[in-house]
């Protein structure tokens, strides 16, 4: 059994992976280094690291088309063994890409990948990353935005079980991820998982 972290390039997901697992992982200061999916396995279950989509510096239009169909194609084959779902956003930018798409007239990739995970009913949680950079009287304005944005009510806080403020660099918001990794697991019917996770940090090994 596993679960997902999917996200757009450069938003921290293998930065969120070694804050949770304490593990090294494969992190890169140039978006679109992690291009095929990375495990970190702990008994029966596994942590899955899936390449980043949208913008990558040097990466083809054709190339990053062919990641985002790879992504989809692997969350649906791997549906039954997939427990649920992390997505990780960007504090910051987030709302300013979904802007550029809407004056497109385009949907975000980030907002088709949380409704698609819901269609595959993997239940996601919202990982809002980099939480840091938001002065912290302007963050419920900028998670009341996201969550508008998914396609949820605001105020955001209705949605804790949902959307997670976060800190890669600082572990802000680490045992709020840890509290809902756990109440997934149990919800899931999986809560002898629980057991991989001891004082809110996970024991992931790199496979």
């Amino acid at each position: 059994m596993e679960i997902v972290l999917v996200g757009r390039s450069n938003v921290g997901k293998s930065s969120v992976i070694k804050q949770l697992t304490g593990k090294r992982v494969r992190v890169g200061k140039r978006p679109g280094v992690t291009r095929r999916p990375y495990r970190y396995r702990c008994g029966e279950l596994d942590l899955v690291d899936m390449p980043g989509f949208g913008f990558m510096a040097g990466v083809s239009r054709e190339r990053r088309e062919e990641i985002k169909t790879s992504i989809v194609r692997y969350l649906e084959r791997n549906r039954r063994r997939i427990l649920f779902a992390l997505e990780v956003l960007d504090a910051r930018a987030f709302s300013e890409i979904v802007e550029r798409w809407k004056r497109r007239g385009q949907v975000p990739v980030d907002v088709e990948m949380f409704q698609f995970l819901q269609e595959l009913e993997l239940r996601p949680i919202v990982v809002v990353n980099k939480i840091d950079l938001v002065y912290p009287e302007e963050r419920d304005d900028v998670l009341d935005n996201i969550c508008e944005k998914l396609g949820m009510s605001f105020p955001w806080r209705q949605w804790g079980d949902v959307v997670v403020p976060f800190s890669a660099k600082t572990g802000e918001g680490w045992e709020n991820v840890i509290r809902l990794i756990r109440e997934r697991l149990t919800a899931c019917g999986k809560p002898h998982f629980n057991r991989f996770l001891k004082r809110g940090r996970s024991r992931f090994t790199n496979r």
